[in-house]
């Protein structure tokens, strides 16, 4: 397992009667498909490590929104949670609001058909892991191993993206995906050859989007190919910075004022924050950001949230 280059979502609640502050900087980072501004009326409320950014682009169109936390400063604690309604399903607002945290998105994918709904891959919280990892996915028959991009945070508060399988009671890592294409599935891996991922929180997604600075969509090797997963959609994801802070971003979608990107798009996104490691979450109408307790984007164009079953969420601290 490598070194984590992460960080930690900060929380906090809005404060009342705070001056107008001065614009926030923007983070260093070349310019992308969107110009990236400070929300100052939501940043007034928050502790300063913890900034929140709107981006638009008229032209294309697309609108999107990110949070970025410098776990450094001050106590902080990201976490993932589960959903604890009957249908094991409920929005991210009903995750901010139950939970105590300033800051929510949505995590990883889940069937919808289901009741009480069942996670799509790894999921763990508390240490607890709810759902193993996903270790192979047939596609026409055919049968291909699969490690899946996933984010983990651990018992300290750093966090990992990596590829990741289930073995027994415990998560192992591998320092890059299996070597899948269609029609020609990767050898089976001996799992007693990964490294250990002793995460206290995980959630997994797919397919990674940044990796160590580079853009590096694994689409093939995570078996997402023949599915909707890499066309346009809303999106959400979540990366880490080297200087060790954690992104989540949310793009609207399907609605006139933001068409939604592809996965190298968001990728692109995702990269020009300032992230060197990046997952792609669950999207489409599941992709929601709250902050404050403020949905900030339009889920599908309509304020109706969808229930999810999992959520990363941060808590501020006092």
């Amino acid at each position: 397992m490598r070194f984590p280059r992460a960080a930690i979502l900060l929380f906090g609640a809005l404060l009342p009667g705070c001056e107008t502050p001065e614009p926030t900087a923007l983070p260093d980072t070349p310019p992308g498909l969107v110009q990236w501004s400070g929300v100052d009326s939501l940043n007034a409320g928050l502790p300063e490590s913890v900034r929140v950014y709107e981006g638009v682009n008229s032209e294309l169109p697309l609108h999107a929104w990110y949070v970025s936390v410098d776990v450094t400063a001050g106590p902080t604690r990201a976490r993932v949670a589960v959903s604890d309604d009957t249908d094991l399903r409920e929005t991210v607002s009903g995750f901010a609001g139950d939970e105590g945290a300033c800051v929510a998105v949505n995590g990883g994918y889940f069937r919808m058909g289901d009741d009480p709904a069942t996670h799509v891959g790894l999921l763990m919280a508390g240490g607890e892991i709810i759902e193993a990892a996903i270790g192979s996915v047939i596609r026409d028959d055919v049968r291909y191993p699969t490690a899946r991009a996933t984010l983990g945070i651990t018992d300290g508060g750093r966090v990992y993206i990596d590829w990741v399988n289930s073995r027994n009671d415990s998560t192992i890592a591998w320092p890059r995906p299996h070597p899948n294409r269609p029609g020609a599935p990767a050898e089976f891996p001996d799992l007693t050859k990964a490294s250990p991922w002793p995460m206290r929180d995980a959630v997994s997604a797919g397919p990674r989007l940044l990796k160590d600075g580079s853009i590096l969509i694994t689409v093939d090797e995570e078996v997402f190919f023949g599915s909707s997963i890499p066309r346009v959609h809303p999106r959400t994801a979540a990366g880490v910075t080297a200087e060790g802070q954690l992104i989540l971003l949310v793009v609207d979608g399907r609605q006139r004022d933001s068409r939604g990107v592809d996965l190298n798009e968001l990728a692109e996104l995702l990269a020009s924050t300032g992230a060197v490691d990046g997952v792609n979450l669950d999207g489409g109408g599941s992709s929601a950001l709250v902050v404050n307790g403020m949905l900030l984007n339009s889920p599908s164009g309509d304020r109706i949230e969808r229930e999810v079953m999992s959520a990363i969420l941060v808590d501020c601290g006092s």
